[in-house]
C-alpha cells in the first residue's frame, strides 16, 4: 500500500469514485513547508471529472509555519497510477513527511 496525501479535489468523493472506482477512506494530516496557490488545469479528462478548471496547487516555501491540512489516504500501486494519470502536468509527484511523521506521496507544482 502506499500514502497519498491530499489537499484537494482528490478528497471530493465523486472525484475518487470517479479515478479510482471506490469511495477512500483517510485520516486527517497536514503537510509542513508548503502554501496552497492556484492553477488553470487544461487536461479535459481532468476537468470533466472535477467540474473545474481552477485547482488548488502547493508551492513549498521551506517554512515551519506553512501547514496546509488534507487527508491522507492508503491506497494500492495500481490506484497511485490512476491518481497520476488524474493530474494535470501543472502537477509532479513527490514524496514528503506529513506533520504525524508519515511518508506520502503528494501532488506539488511542476
Amino acid at each position: 500500500m502506499e500514502n497519498l496525501f491530499s489537499y484537494g479535489t482528490l478528497r471530493d468523493e465523486n472525484v475518487q469514485r470517479a479515478v479510482f472506482n471506490r469511495s477512500l477512506n483517510g485520516v486527517s494530516d497536514a503537510i509542513i513547508g508548503y502554501r496552497l496557490e492556484t492553477v488553470t488545469i487544461t487536461d479535459s479528462s481532468a476537468i470533466a471529472i472535477s467540474g473545474m478548471t481552477v485547482h488548488q496547487i502547493l508551492e513549498p516555501t521551506g517554512q515551519d509555519s506553512d501547514q496546509i491540512e488534507g487527508t491522507l489516504f492508503q491506497i494500492s500501486d495500481s490506484e497511485l497510477q490512476l491518481a497520476d494519470a488524474y493530474e494535470d502536468a501543472a502537477y509532479k509527484r513527490v514524496q514528503v513527511r506529513l506533520r504525524s511523521g508519515a511518508q506520502a506521496w503528494v501532488y506539488v507544482r511542476a
